[in-house]
Order: C-alpha cells, then structure tokens, then sequence
C-alpha cells in the first residue's frame, strides 16, 4: 500500500468501503451529480434490527489498497457504483462489457455491485435485471437513493453472512492464515500440517487465531456489532501479543481504539459535516453518559461469547448482543485509547511496507486528541507522521501531504505550525520539477498560512497596538504573495499587495529595501494603477482597500479659521447673547456637559459658502528619499465640497511640515472633515482621520453658514511698512501711514470693492483709537457715511467711496525754564511754565541749570515723532448670510506721525481797560524747520522763523462758564471731584479755543492746521478769563438837587454819604449801562477817564449782583485814590487833593442767590489831575472763604479838571 489516505479517522473502521465510477464517457458535472446524491446515503438501518450500517464513498481508489483487506477490512473494496451514458441499444453490449471490466479490478474483494445506465430507452431498458437500473436522464431519477439503500442490504447480507461463517469456524487448524501483501513470500512452500515441529505449529495456530479474531472484529465493527468487536480485539490481542505478530497486533490495537473512539465519541472525530450518527441504537445515549476516564480493560470469557451467538433471529441475522454481554466494560479509557495507539503505532513503526498505515494510524491518533484537546501529545504524532518515510511520492502527494499536515496543526491549535506546512505546499505547487506549475493554487495556499503568521490583508489590524509576529517572515510571505500575483498574470493584485507591504511594514524595512519596494510598486503602477476598490479573488474573498497613511505620516489636522477680514459673525440678539431655548433654565448641568461633548468634536467658528476654506496637516516624510505627493485633498461629508488637490515635495525625513489642503463649500450645512486623499507611486489613498493612529485634531466638524459680499478696500494714502501695536489684539488686513504735523488736517479717501458674489446691503463704520500715552483733543478721525450709504447695495464688482478726516490735535505745551526771557513789562497778572517734549531746541537761561533729557528717545528727544494708531472698522453683510444674520467685519489700520508744529512756551493774562475783558498773551515757538505764520480771529499774521519764539496778545471778552457741569460739592457725596473737574476744565478750555482760533500756516509746504490751547490753560488763568460770579459795578456823578432859582450852582446842597442797600428781587437805581460798568458820571469808567469838576462832589455808587449758587456777605470797602506816576511808582498820600464826603468805608449786607445789593460814597477832588479809586475788601471770614477773581472790581479812572470860571 503506497498511497495513504490522509482523510482516514476512526471512526471509519466500522464503514464499508463502496467505491463509484463512470464507464466510458460521462461528462463531469452529471456524475458528480449523481455521485453526491448517492454519497447521501451513508446510514443504513438494518431491518428487524437495532443496527445501523455505515457506509464510505469514494470515486477513486488504488487497486493496491485493496489488497490490505484482509488486514484492515475498511480498506476492502465491498461494494462498486459505475454509472454510465448510453444512448442506443447497439451500444449496450459494449457498454455492459466496460462494466465487467471494472467489476474484475475489485472483483477479489466485491460483495455486490450495480450499473446506473443514462439514456437508454426500449426494450433493453424494460428488461428487470437486479445489477443494472436505467433511468432516461440524469433529471428523471428519483429511485437513485432507493436503489442504494438496496444496494447497501445486499452488501449487509453478505457481509453479515462472512461474519457468521468466521464467528462460528470451529474446524480450529484448519483457520486460514491472513497476510498482508508483503507476507505472502514469508509463507510460501510452507508446510503446516507435517514438518513443523509441535512449538512451532502451536505458534503458527495461535498466530492464525489471533489474526482471525482481529478479522472478525473487523467485521463485527462494519456490522454494528460494538461491544463484539471489542471483544474480538481483546483476544486478539491476547493472542497476537503471545507470538509477537507485532504488525497484526497494532492492527488489532487499532482496532480497539477505533471501537472505544466511536463509543466515546458518537459525533465523530473527523469533523466534516454530517458525521456519523447511529439510528434506532440506545448505544449512542448510553456512550454520551458514559465518555469518562478510568474505564478498565475487562476481557469476556471466548466460551461465554460463543455460546452467544447460538441465538438467530428469524431472518437468520444475528441480533446485538452487545446490550447483554460485558456492555462497555471492554471499551478503552480516553487516555488508554492514546497509550494504545502510541503502542499500534511503535509496532507499525518496524515495518518498512506499513509506513503508510503508520501514518494512517498517527492522523487518526491527532484527531482523537484534538478533541480530547491535547495539542501537545497531538503534536508529537504529527512529528512522527512528517518523519515517516513512504515511497518516492509525486509533487500533487506532496502537495497533499504538507496541505493535510497543516490542516492537522492548525486543528490542535498549532497556528504557525500550519502555516508554515501551508506555505511549504504553496512552494511545492510551483516546483522546478512541475511542468506547469499552479501559481493560482500557491497563491490560494500562501492566502491561507496568513493567519498563522499574524497577518491580514486588511490594514486597519495593523494601526492598534504593537506589531505582531515576526516581520521578516511577515514581508518575505507578502513579497511571494506580490510574485504569485505576478506570475498569475493579476498585477491589480501586485500592487495591492505590495501597497500592503509598504504600509504595514514599512518600520522593518531597511533604507535599500525601502527604496527597492517603492521601485517595484511604480513599476507596478505604471501598468495598474492602485486604486480604492476591493478586490474579489478567485475563491470568493475579498482584498480590503490599502491607504498609503505612513507616505506621509500625519501627526496633527487642524481646521483653520477663515482670515479675521472674512470670519463671519453673529449680530447679538436682544439679550446680548445667543442664549439656548432648548431649556427654560439658565444653566444646566446635563446641558453643559453636552455641550461639552459636542465641543470635543465640533469647532465653534464658522465657515462660508463660496469661501475658499483651509486645513492644516503637519505631516513627516520618513523615506530616505525625497517624496513626491500627488492630487492631495480633502475627504468631507455633509456639505457638497470641492476640494482643491494639491501637490507637495517632501525632502528625506523631513520632521514635521506644514501642509494646507483647501477647498470650496458649495452648500451649507454641519461639514465634517473625514480625511484626506493623496496619490503616492501610483496609488490613490482615501487616508481616513479615525484610521490614523496619534493624530491630533482639535476637532473635525464645522458649520457652514451662507454666503456673504467680501469687501476689500483701497486708500490713497501708502501702505505703511510697520504693524500696528502687537497688544491692540485687532487684526488688520492693511495699514496706512501718513505723516501730519501737530494740529493738520488731511483727508483719507478709501475705495470700497466688492469682490463677491452677492451684494453688500449693508455698512457701518466704527473707529478705535489704540493705547497712547498722548492725550489727543478733539475728533481725531471722522466722517460721514450717508453719500456712500446712497450707492448701497453695492453689487458685486461694484466700488463705493469713503472719505475720511484725520485731525492730529496734541498737546502744544512746552516747559518755559529752558527758553530765553521774553521781554516781560511786569503788569502780568498771571504766568505758569508749559512742559515742554523739545528741550533741546532752545538755548538755556544763564542763571539756569542745564536740564539732562531722560535716556532713550522719550519726549525731550528733539528728534522724537509722536505715533497715532488708529483702526476703521468697517462692518458689512449682505446675501442670504445677511437673512440669516451674519456680518463681517474689515480693519484697516492707519498709523500717523505727528511731527511738532509750534509749541506755547508761556501764557499770561492782563486786564484790559474793561473788566468784561481782558488780554491772554501767548508766547509761541515755531519748532519745525521753515519759515511759520501764526494768527488768531481778529488778529494780523505773526511770522515765526525757524526755531524763533515771540509773543502773542490776544484780546478776549471773558467767558461765562454756568452753563458747564457744576462744581463736585454739588454733585453729592457719591460724585467723584476729580474727574467732573477735568471735565469742567476741558470743557472751558475747547470753548476758549473755539472763540480764540489760532492757526499756523507753512507757506514753503502749503500746510496749515490749528494751534489749540487746550490743556494749557491752568485753573489760575480760567478765573482770571472767567467772568466772576460776583458782578461789581461803580457809579460816579453829580447828586444834583432839584432848580432853585437864585441859588448859585456853587452853593447847592450836597446829598449825605450813606449805605444803601435794595433788597433782594428789587432793582437798584441804576443807569442803563451793564451793571458790571463803573459809571461816572453817567459815563461808564471802563472805557475812558470819567470827568469831574475840581469842588464838585463826585457820587460813587458801588453795585453787587450775586449769581452765584450760595448767598454771600456781608462786606466792608474802602475807597483808597491814588495817583500813577507811570514809572512803577503811586502815591498813595493824597490827604490835601481828595477829601471823602462822609465815611471812606462801604458797607453791603448779605446778599442771596441772584439777588441785587449797592451801596452809595462821595467824593470832593480838591486838584486838578488824574486821580485813580482803588476799591478794595476787608479781609473778614466771608471774603476768605471766596476766590479771590470774585473780588476784582475795576480801578475807577477819574481826571478832575478846572472848575469854569
């Protein structure tokens, strides 16, 4: 026996062998047809009987095998099949013929055999014959099952019948020895019956005892007869043992254990579908109870057993007496099972011509321990059953052999054990040796040892946890799989699995082979190009896409927020916020924590329809070679997008670099970024963001808002070459720059663009003004919106003009003490110094010290240009974003450089000849370097040359500051003082400098610009320009008493001097000059000397108007004359030139809020002469507690002159 059959298990010991063939020619499909629905019947029921016969097809069989009956009867060939086609009588004969033939290749061993003819029709086919069935076609044969169920009783009858006769064979010598095969030559010419001597005869009987008992076990089993068969092999091998007829023995131990295997194991032990069952036998429910260790050997009395079977049934079949004698007593342990084939198979083991049921015996012995779950006892079989030596087999035995191995292995759980044998059979499919060699099969078998070596085609295994396996082995079995797939001539295949090497392995590939396998993958692609399909082999699985995610490796995705001139933005609702209505709760934690979730995934800003959007990738090249990617893209869904491909070179290992993919959403919606797509070497890759194993991303969920206008904008002023400050956090999409002296003006014009799709409807303009250190005054940008509002909505492609005016309006303050004395006639009432930032500019004072400027360029820098930043904030919308309420908003940037224009280095006042009036003197420095003018309303031109400083007097009526915020005392206590007063003051100021309009004009340069003196201007000088709340006015006549005639003029009487006083609410007699005039006379005193004669009492009348918000007094005055001598010198001592009518102090009660009082002298000029009357206050507790501006009253001018002849 040369050909193992390696699908042999134990349980086949008890089938008969029935073998099915065609005769002549019969096409494939129809016998293999025919052949599976007789191969269905493979359980028999014997009638009448609790026995069941089992039955093996094959539909080929070596002749060889055959001849082993004798020792194993499964090998017998019991039964024959052959089906043929025959169309017409006239081949029957033929036909027939081809049937005796076959019948004579088994014939030796046949019980029974039957010919199924396809085809024929007529008298022949209507002939009943017990061998032969006919049938018209391979469709119109529903009894083919019938037919072998007959079929398969006729073979039980025969074999039931060999059995009787050997059961029952009392003739004791006269037993026939069985041999196998190789042991006929040992017994030829040998004589048992005279020349042996009596040992020797006793050993040969005991030899032909025991080899017929094993026989008959055989037989026993093929019958259904279990515990009987046991029995049989336990005096077989009682017998066999005590001879030493080691072969027949392990055939006898092979029996047993294939006995106790069926009773231990109903299902079977060879694990194919529909395994063998017994029918109508309580033994099977008996035997599931009874798979138990432990069970001992217990041999039957041979006398007690024959005795046995003197009881036949009816029908002359012996019935199962296996029920009532020994029940399972005889059946082997599990673990004696494996001890006795271990036995059988060390005994096969001495016997060069067995090597094949040794091998046999070691496939079954795996089995049984596959089940019993004992994969390392199993391993030790299948290590004999490789090292079992046959006869030269061919390359398909080989083939067979290591495909069987591996199934074996892989069945006990040795998973690399059976692929390697898988892979030896792959390789053994395209030996040298084949003249055609079976890539297909190499390829199908290397698919199948995949598992044991940790590998699967589909990538996504590989991108969690650490690698598996080992890798060398791993790539050199892809890189067979890439040359089958080759040879198979499939090159899609090639380059799926070559794709499959580079990703997966591309960490255990060295710099060569790196370099080697991207060579041959763009050789491959050139010819097939990788694609994102799955492939569908032969056999019907399937090849999983491979992304190419490691070319490049990507480390981080981030989604980028639009430019901050095109962000979208949401106008806020009433509450400010855009508050969820989802909960009528303010805050909620299962809210929040949902939110949270949400976060996690989508991004809270916004993308726009139509708008260009980008997501950066920072990717690696970890090739040792330059990377060229191709056609890179973004993966979305969601929103309808159209991805703008890119294409980038990555130098060797290039660390981590930075790549933008950008596209356009078409529509909007809730967009998710899924990943990108890239074109590497040929193969195109849809690289999915959850299949990157370590990537970052802060999110990957975004939403699209509809479209708005975009707007750029265009100035007439340069681009400024410097940012704007890093701390103002305002991003700008352009800067200007312009450079302005101190108080200029110059406009801004700016060209509105819309360079959208849908039209801007909307406008608004706001500015900010970014920290300085410079106080500014006034509107330092401004404009108005209504002429370029009148071009809205402005459509796409459309330009609007935007004028704006930048006034550059600082401090024009400098420090006195570093300029040179200015000529100064000493009647100032009032003079403060300026800080000044150009103290380089002048010389110092002699008497001065030399003032060092601070380091660094600060303010006393000459060469220092002050920096005005300022950014236009144009805020627009428009287009279904505009429904839907969205803006956007643009920034412009605008730095100024103020250069120093003039500067104020001293102000002063005088009183004029009016006390409604006075004189602000101002010294002005020109500090630029051309030839300046400096003029104020009423006034000529000063012409100041470069670095020339002059004084200014300019006449003011001074001001009335009620209408201004009150003072902090009433306000209340909560008001704070500091504050309301720098409003006040800068309010006084920016009205001073409105009424007194100075502006400086550069001819050279045709600029001009104002001169402001706010914020020069210090609270001594506001009072000094302020009209005093207490309103002073004096009056100086004649008190004339009525005509008498005849009374000379001289000789008139003169009223007394005394107080008067009106009482608040009621007018005093006044002239109808202002009240605030000093009149002499019924002339005001103010304008010019008020004239009186020498001799004449002159009546002073001295009025007081109280608009303050307190009352005040009361107060004492004194009337001092003096004379000027217009050298800086009065004479106070004029006792013998005035003499005072009454007393020379006036007196005023107190005087209530808005309420009127005066008061009434005389005076007597004695002289001709210009006489001043200086009216001055006591110092008491209520003048103390006013400013002293509210007590100065005029000096009264009067000029006595000759009294007329």
């Amino acid at each position: 026996m040369s050909v193992p059959d390696y699908m042999q298990c134990a349980e086949d010991h008890q089938t008969l062998l029935v073998v099915v063939q065609p005769v002549g020619i019969v096409s494939e499909e129809n016998f293999f047809k025919i052949y599976k629905r007789i191969s269905s019947v493979s359980q028999v029921s014997v009638r009448d009987s609790q026995r069941v016969l089992c039955i093996r097809y094959r539909h080929h069989y070596p002749p060889e095998n055959n001849e082993w009956g004798d020792f194993q009867t499964h090998r017998k060939v019991v039964g024959l099949i052959t089906i043929t086609d025959c169309f017409s009588a006239k081949d029957w004969p033929q036909t027939f013929e081809k049937f005796h033939v076959q019948k004579e290749i088994y014939g030796s061993t046949l019980y029974d055999s039957r010919l199924f003819v396809f085809g024929l029709r007529g008298e022949i086919a209507e002939q009943p014959r017990t061998d032969v069935t006919f049938y018209p076609n391979y469709e119109d044969c529903q009894t083919v099952e019938k037919r072998i169920e007959d079929f398969i009783e006729s073979l039980f009858i025969v074999l039931e019948s060999k059995r009787l006769d050997r059961a029952t064979d009392k003739s004791g010598d006269k037993i026939p020895l069985l041999c196998v095969p190789f042991e006929k030559k040992d017994f030829v010419g040998l004589d048992t019956d005279s020349s042996m001597l009596l040992g020797l005869k006793r050993h040969y009987k005991k030899r032909c005892q025991g080899r017929m008992r094993k026989h008959v076990g055989d037989l026993c089993l093929q019958a259904g007869m279990l515990q009987d068969s046991l029995v049989h092999y336990h005096m077989s091998v009682e017998l066999l043992r005590s001879v030493n007829d080691f072969l027949w023995l392990g055939a006898a131990l092979e029996g047993l254990c294939s006995a106790s295997v069926i009773y231990h194991y109903p299902g079977g032990t060879g694990g194919r579908t529909g395994a063998r069952r017994f029918q109508g036998s309580s033994l099977p429910a008996e035997a599931a109870n009874r798979h138990r260790p432990g069970a001992q050997e217990v041999l039957i009395d041979p006398g007690e057993f024959f005795l046995s079977m003197g009881a036949l049934t009816t029908n002359g079949i012996n019935p199962d007496t296996s029920s009532e004698i020994g029940r399972a007593k005889n059946c082997l342990s599990p673990e004696d099972i494996i001890d006795k084939y271990k036995e059988a198979i060390s005994y096969y083991s001495k016997y060069k011509n067995a090597g094949v049921v040794e091998l046999e015996a070691c496939v079954k012995a795996v089995r049984v321990l596959a089940i019993q779950k004992r994969s390392m006892e199993a391993s030790e079989f299948l290590q004999n059953a490789v090292y079992i030596n046959l006869r030269q087999l061919s390359e398909e035995e080989k083939i067979q052999r290591y495909s069987i191995l591996s199934e074996l292995y892989e069945l006990i759980g040795f998973h690399r054990k059976s692929a390697f044998f898988k892979r030896v059979a792959a390789m053994q499919c395209v030996a040298p040796s084949i003249s055609e060699p079976g890539w297909r099969a190499c390829y199908e078998l290397l698919l199948e040892a995949l598992p044991g070596y940790s590998l699967s085609l589909d990538p996504r295994h590989f991108s969690k946890g650490t690698h598996r396996g080992w890798a060398a082995v791993q790539m050199r079995l892809l890189h067979e799989l890439v040359y089958a797939s080759r040879r198979m001539g499939n090159p899609a295949l090639s380059v799926r699995h070559l794709s499959f090497l580079l990703q997966t392995m591309l960490d255990f590939l060295s710099d060569q082979e790196k370099k080697d396998v991207t060579q041959s993958l763009e050789n491959y692609t050139c010819k097939c190009p990788g694609t994102m399909e799955v492939l569908t082999l032969p056999g019907g699985p399937t090849l999983p896409p491979v992304p190419l995610t490691k070319l490049p490796i990507v480390r981080r995705v981030k989604l980028l927020n639009l430019p901050a001139s095109l962000r979208p933005q949401k106008m806020k609702s009433l509450l400010g916020q855009n508050v969820s209505t989802k909960s009528p709760f303010i805050y909620s934690p299962i809210i929040a924590h949902n939110r949270g979730e949400e976060r996690n995934k989508k991004i809270d800003f916004q993308w726009v329809q139509g708008d260009v959007c980008e997501v950066q990738l920072m990717v690696y090249n970890p090739m040792p070679f330059e990377l060229r990617v191709e056609n890179m893209g973004l993966l979305t869904s969601g929103v309808e997008f159209e991805s703008l491909p890119a294409a980038l070179s990555l130098p060797a290992e290039s660390g981590l670099y930075p790549v933008t993919l950008v596209g356009v959403p078409q529509t909007t919606g809730t967009i998710t970024v899924n990943g990108y797509h890239t074109t590497v070497f040929g193969v195109f890759s849809d690289c999915l963001l959850d299949n990157l194993p370590g990537v970052k991303t802060g999110g990957s969920t975004v939403e699209v808002i509809p479209a708005l206008p975009r707007l750029q904008i265009s100035t007439s002023l340069p681009r400024s070459a410097h940012s704007l400050q890093p701390s103002s956090g305002d991003e700008t999409s352009t800067n200007v720059s312009v450079q302005l002296y101190n108080g200029e003006t110059q406009q801004l014009v700016i060209q509105l663009e819309n360079i959208g799709m849908e039209p801007l409807e909307k406008l608004e303009v706001t500015s900010k003004i970014l920290t300085t250190k410079e106080k500014l005054y006034g509107d330092f940008l401004s404009w108005s919106l209504e002429e370029t509002l009148a071009q809205f909505p402005l459509q796409p492609g459309k330009v609007a003009t935007f004028v704006v005016n930048i006034k550059v309006k600082l401090d024009f303050s400098c420090q006195e003490n570093l300029l040179q004395d200015l000529s100064d006639d000493g009647i100032s009432v009032s003079g403060f110094p300026l800080c000044s930032p150009f103290r380089q500019v002048v010389r110092p004072r002699v008497e001065s010290k030399s003032v060092n400027p601070p380091e660094g360029s600060k303010p006393g820098d000459p060469s220092h240009v002050k920096t005005l930043e300022a950014i236009l904030n144009f805020k627009y919308s428009g287009g279904p974003g505009h429904v839907e309420g969205y803006y956007r908003s643009l920034s412009l940037g605008l730095r100024v450089e103020a250069e120093p224009s003039v500067f104020f280095t001293r102000v002063s006042t005088l009183p004029a000849t009016s006390s409604r009036k006075c004189h602000l003197l101002l010294d002005v420095f020109n500090s630029t370097e051309h030839e300046l003018t400096v003029s104020a309303r009423g006034n000529e031109e000063l012409v100041l040359h470069a670095g020339e400083c002059q004084r200014m007097a300019i006449q003011v009526d001074k001001f009335n500051f009620e209408s201004f915020p009150e003072s902090p005392g009433a306000k209340g206590q909560l008001a704070n003082p500091k504050p309301l007063e720098e409003e006040r003051q800068e309010a006084r100021g920016l009205e001073i400098d409105s009424k007194l309009d100075v502006h400086w004009r550069i001819p050279s340069l045709k600029r001009t610009g104002e001169a402001s003196v706010e914020g020069l201007l210090n609270q001594l000088v506001l009072e000094h320009l302020q009209l005093a709340p207490l309103q002073w006015g004096s009056e100086q006549g004649w008190r004339r008493p009525p005509m008498i005639p005849g009374v000379p003029r001289e000789r008139r009487e003169t009223p007394q001097l005394q107080g008067h006083r009106e009482p608040p609410g009621r007018a005093a007699p006044v002239p109808s000059t202002c009240p605030q005039d000093v009149l002499v006379d019924g002339q005001p005193c103010d304008c010019e000397a008020a004239a009186c004669r020498v001799g004449d009492p002159v009546c002073l009348e001295v009025r007081l108007t109280n608009r303050s918000p307190r009352s005040v007094g009361p107060f004492a005055l004194t009337v001092a004359p003096f004379q000027d001598h217009q050298n800086g010198a009065r004479n106070y001592d004029l006792h013998s030139a005035v003499s005072f009518v009454g007393s020379g102090t006036l007196h005023l009660d107190a005087v209530q809020p808005a309420g009127q009082s005066a008061c009434l002298g005389a005076l007597l000029f004695l002289y001709t002469g210009d006489f001043f009357l200086h009216i001055r206050f006591h110092q008491d507790n209520a003048s103390k507690e006013l400013p002293p501006s509210w007590f100065c009253l005029p000096s009264v001018h009067v000029r006595a002159l000759e009294a007329p002849a």
